[in-house]
């Protein structure tokens, strides 16, 4: 859970996590070829477009927690500084 790119993750799941990571990091680079590997899982148009309102919701949620500095859980790790 702390690094997706280690986990064993199936090809559906490790789709999903490359498709999330780009939409977190470089959204502005995002088209239509992202959409492939997700639609080669069998992934629906409705249920990529629920993965990205999952996405897109735990970015902004985030991002408010971090602009009014929520601590964290107790055994939550700290976020890496960049």
């Amino acid at each position: 859970m702390v690094d997706w790119q280690q986990a064993e993750l199936s090809p559906r799941w490790r789709a999903l996590a490359e498709y999330a990571e780009k939409l977190t990091l470089v959204p502005q680079a995002m088209s239509e070829l992202d959409l492939a590997p997700l639609r080669a899982q069998g992934l629906s148009d409705a249920a990529i477009h629920d993965a990205i309102q999952v996405i897109a919701y735990f970015n902004y949620i985030n991002r408010i927690a971090e602009g009014v500095h929520v601590d964290l859980e107790p055994d939550m790790p700290a976020p890496p500084r960049r």
